[in-house]
């Protein structure tokens, strides 16, 4: 890299400088300094001072190579200089003739030689450096050659070689070229042969390797390729212009195989397949060489006007007169245009060559001048301080750093772009070195609200390389909203995931974009903050319900917990039914079907897409985008419609832990309604234990006597049936303490009836009716219940007649209720009249008839117990009578026919004293075993174990007293245990 040039001493010269294009821009990128010889030095190759040349030994050519610089001189000999530009060595390469071009084959010890002498074919000699001849002292000569010109006595204008020495070639002024092959260096012979004959003067020679071993030709009037080796040898040369070149202004690029052209216009590239590209860089031109990128240029002096330069000048060098004219030298960067360097030498150039990473110049006075690129910062630093940031940038690009340093260039660069006010390319620079580039630096510049569109540019690339905190996604979005950009804010929320979702979301719903906010939320599965969005900001009460029957059943469970007040609130019934659902373990997840599109009418103007629209998902578009309002909150959604409803029925129900009911009851308060519907749907379709059946009638119970508590008239009465109904079935678990409490704080005597009816407290329903002065209802619980409860009546008989007003509004019960004490028995006459008579309310009349009749039957009962007495007593006489004749007379037996068989009796007979007879072979009759009559074993053994039950009966004590207390004929109850024995006196021991 090459820059204006420092003259170090010299005086510049517009007659010297070329004529540069206008777009070439000319840097000082070099350091140039001149090569002072050693202090020690003595050769008098050195002149006191500078480095000269002394006349009996002229310099006729020069190369570098392996660290060391090849001197050849006139009278034949070769000087090696180190580094340190000391004389290492000196040898005779010739006897006679000129060293006129010499070749160091770099990272050998080969050195190769070409002296010329008029008179006879110039000499070609391969050195090894590193090998001693042992006479002389020299190196070792490899191989000596005498180069063909077909005996024509014209100098060598070019020459090049090969790195192995395989093919040398060797241009002369006469127009023929002659290719050398063979092995040089182990001096096996070698052929020659003029591959290229011209009438004009050869001008350069260059080889190119590759699959095919290339000869580049050019003359002063053409450029020619040569195939040497491989495809295509033995063909004609290939002519790629009609255009020459002078001596030395072709060269040949290392890296590319291609070769440099220059001539007065411009600098020219070629290829093996013709010219390349050409770049503009007029001016004249004496010299040209590669180094590094660059192309080293020399111009000879300017000609004077009317002057003319000959063809044989280019070929002899300058005169001796032109020593103090003055000469150009530039180094160019032809990919990016512009003059590393560039300077005018007093002295004409002689030679330049390239070692130990710099380029040299020799002029022909003898000076030596060195040019050292500068730092690669160095270069960017002159570039900085003249605001060529674009050619930096390319620079840097083609110079292959880093990307931190080159976004350190763009960064600059931006920073020009803004003072400039061109805040749009600014921000391109910006953007492209946004990886190693604080956003705060950047940011900064850019807040004022005329530059909120390169904002918003800036802040969006950095979420794109994942680079944004927190502030720069809360300070895009508020430049979204600022410009209320609502297609950017869409696509920026969906273009990744290179972002704080929290923060964007938090945004979203302080500037109102409720619909990007739950867009966000579904991405990250943030599915409460989807509902709360919905419901807190939205206000969509139904899409929140909707989104969350679509929620797999973990998921949606704690979320409409979370807002079931709310959604009760605008959407009754479908919260109620979601609630349902869940519950009673029949809950799946909505999803959404296609529907097939209702066919337009003929005629009609609905298009295709029209008819296709319901099945595009729009980003924020939910199933149903048709809100109810408030006080439309009891419409069902019906998202998907029938089908769709269907297609849910159908599938299997997901598996999920169904909560207890009573969990969901805090949820329903100030809903009765639909807490009734709850209750009683999960009563209905849950599978329920008893505890839960029990949690759910209780609250039932509770919700319906609180309904019938602020209703009046008819709808009163229906809530108390709904009440009356539920705790009437006996297969309702209602706990009746519950039912109590409830009743009494609803002032529901019904369920108060109901449960002590239930609990067999039927006496303490009469008190009830009675301590409450009803009579009409101790009546109708009096025939309810008296049947099964008798002393109901003893104590209806004390109620009726308690009062006047009771007695006058029992009427003709309290006769009934005599004749039902009376035909049961439950209190004695006795008992009765003391009752009447504890108050003045009853009179005789109204028991006159009661009094009657009780003697009456009195009367009967005694005459009946004196004729069973007497009938019992004539039973045991005549039993007692047979018993005495059976012990003390005989029995006759007058039987002929077996009472078994029916057969007439024949011996052996057995008589019994029953008056039976029987064969004795009829008889089953085992030994030893006393024989009964089998006609009346089945009544004796009636009597037998009827007996015995008697005598086990006659310790169970508790029988007798439970038996006592339960009669109403006390007295018979203890006359008939007393025939069982079981008051008989024990027996003495």
């Amino acid at each position: 890299m090459f820059s204006d040039g420092s003259n170090i001493g010299r005086s510049p010269s517009d007659s010297g400088l070329l004529y540069l294009d206008k777009q070439w821009k000319t840097f000082n990128f070099f350091d140039v300094s001149e090569v002072k010889p050693p202090d020690s030095e003595n050769s008098p190759l050195f002149d006191v001072g500078s480095f000269t040349i002394s006349k009996s030994n002229d310099l006729s050519c020069v190369c570098s190579g392996s660290d060391n610089l090849f001197l050849g001189s006139s009278n034949g000999f070769v000087r090696i200089l180190s580094q340190a530009f000391k004389v290492v060595r000196t040898f005779q390469a010739y006897d006679t003739g000129s060293i006129t071009h010499m070749k160091q084959i770099d990272g050998s010890s080969l050195l190769v030689t070409i002296a010329e002498d008029l008179s006879n074919e110039p000499v070609l000699k391969v050195w090894a450096l590193d090998k001693t001849e042992k006479q002389t002292g020299g190196p070792k000569c490899l191989s000596t050659l005498g180069i063909h010109n077909g005996r024509k006595q014209f100098p060598i204008s070019a020459f090049a070689a090969l790195e192995n020495l395989s093919q040398l070639a060797v241009g002369f002024a006469n127009g023929s070229v002659t290719v050398v092959r063979g092995d040089l260096i182990n001096d096996r012979g070698a052929k020659q042969r003029t591959v290229f004959d011209s009438e004009e003067p050869i001008t350069g020679v260059e080889f190119r390797e590759g699959p095919t071993t290339t000869l580049y030709i050019a003359t002063t009037g053409r450029i020619l390729t040569l195939t040497i080796t491989g495809r295509g040898q033995g063909q004609p040369p290939k002519n790629l212009e009609d255009s020459g070149c002078g001596v030395g202004c072709m060269t040949i690029d290392r890296k590319s195989g291609d070769v440099v052209v220059v001539r007065n216009d411009a600098i020219y590239i070629y290829g093996i397949h013709g010219r390349g590209p050409s770049y503009a860089y007029e001016g004249p031109k004496q010299l040209v060489s590669v180094f590094g990128e660059y192309i080293a240029l020399v111009s000879p002096p300017k000609a004077e006007p009317g002057g003319k330069i000959s063809a044989l000048r280019r070929f002899v060098g300058a005169r001796a007169e032109d020593i103090y004219n003055t000469s150009s030298f530039a180094l160019l960067d032809t990919d990016l245009k512009y003059v590393a360097h560039t300077e005018s030498l007093v002295s004409q150039i002689r030679a330049f060559f390239a070692e130990w990473g710099d380029l040299f110049l020799l002029t022909l006075d003898g000076k030596l001048f060195r040019y050292h690129e500068k730092s690669l910062q160095q270069k960017l630093d002159i570039l900085y301080q003249r605001d060529l940031y674009v050619l930096a940038i390319n620079f840097a690009q083609k110079a292959g750093i880093g990307n931190a340093q080159r976004n350190v260039i763009l960064r600059k660069y931006g920073d020009y772009l803004h003072r400039k006010g061109d805040y749009d390319t600014a921000m391109q620079q910006y953007l492209k070195a946004i990886d190693s580039t604080e956003p705060s630096q950047v940011i900064r510049k850019f807040l004022d609200s005329q530059r909120i569109n390169n904002l918003i540019e800036y802040l969006e690339e950095l979420h794109e390389h994942d680079k944004a905190t927190v502030d720069h996604t809360t300070l895009l979005l508020n430049c979204y909203a600022k410009l209320k950009d609502t297609q950017k804010l869409e696509t920026f929320i969906k273009s990744g995931t290179n972002f704080d979702f929290d923060t964007a979301i938090g945004m979203c719903r302080q500037g109102g974009y409720y619909d990007q906010a739950v867009y966000l939320s579904k991405k990250q599965g943030e599915h409460s903050l989807v509902v709360d969005i919905l419901v807190e900001d939205s206000k969509k009460y139904v899409e929140a319900l909707d989104y969350i029957w679509r929620l797999e059943p973990s998921i949606a469970y704690p979320t409409m917990m979370k807002y079931a007040r709310v959604l009760l609130e605008h959407c009754p019934k479908d919260a109620t039914q979601i609630f349902i659902d869940y519950y009673t373990g029949a809950y799946r997840p909505r999803k959404d079907i296609a529907l097939a599109a209702p066919q337009a009418p003929q005629g009609g103007t609905a298009s295709a897409a029209q008819n296709l629209a319901s099945f595009i998902p729009l980003p924020y578009r939910q199933a149903n985008t048709t809100s109810s309002p408030a006080t439309q909150g009891n419409e069902q959604l019906n998202l998907q419609g029938v089908e769709a409803a269907a297609a849910r029925e159908a599938e299997p129900a997901p598996s999920y832990t169904v909560p207890r009911p009573r969990t969901a009851f805090p949820l329903f308060v100030d809903h009765p309604n639909e807490f009734i519907v709850f209750l009683e749907t999960c009563l209905d379709n849950a599978v329920l234990d008893e505890t839960d059946k029990t949690e759910l009638f209780t609250t039932l119970f509770e919700i319906y006597l609180e309904i019938a508590t602020s209703k009046i008239g008819v709808d009163k009465e229906n809530w108390e049936a709904k009440a009356k109904g539920l705790i009437d079935n006996k297969d309702v678990p209602i706990n009746t303490s519950n039912v109590l409490l409830l009743s009494h704080l609803s002032n529901f005597r019904d369920g108060t009836i109901l449960v002590r009816e239930q609990q067999g407290l039927r006496f303490d329903i009469f008190r009830s009716y009675t301590s409450a002065a009803d009579t009409a209802g101790a009546i109708k619980a009096l025939k309810k219940y008296g049947p099964e409860e008798p002393q109901l009546y003893p104590a209806a008989l004390s109620y009726f007649t308690s009062s006047p007003k009771a007695l006058e509004e029992a009427g003709d019960e309290l006769g009934a209720v005599l004749k039902k004490i009376d035909d049961n028995g439950l209190m004695a006459p006795l008992q009765v009249i003391q009752t009447l008579s504890k108050n003045s309310v009853a009179n005789m009349g109204m028991v006159k008839k009661y009094l009657s009749d009780t003697i009456e039957h009195e009367r009967r009962e005694i005459s009946n117990n004196r004729r069973l007495i007497e009938s019992y007593r004539t039973e045991t006489d005549a039993k007692r009578k047979e018993m005495d004749e059976l012990g003390t007379k005989p029995a006759v037996f007058q039987a002929r026919r077996c009472s078994a068989c029916g057969g007439i009796l024949d011996l052996p007979t057995v008589h019994f004293l029953c008056k039976h007879s029987f064969h004795q072979r009829c008889l089953s009759q085992v030994d030893d075993e006393e024989v009964e009559c089998p006609k009346c074993a089945p009544t004796n053994n009636n009597i037998r174990a009827f007996r015995k039950a008697q005598e086990e009966s006659a310790d169970q004590h508790e029988m007798f007293q439970e038996a006592l207390q339960k009669s109403r004929d006390k007295f018979g109850t203890i006359s008939e245990f007393f025939g069982r024995g079981v008051i008989n006196a024990p027996p003495k021991e």
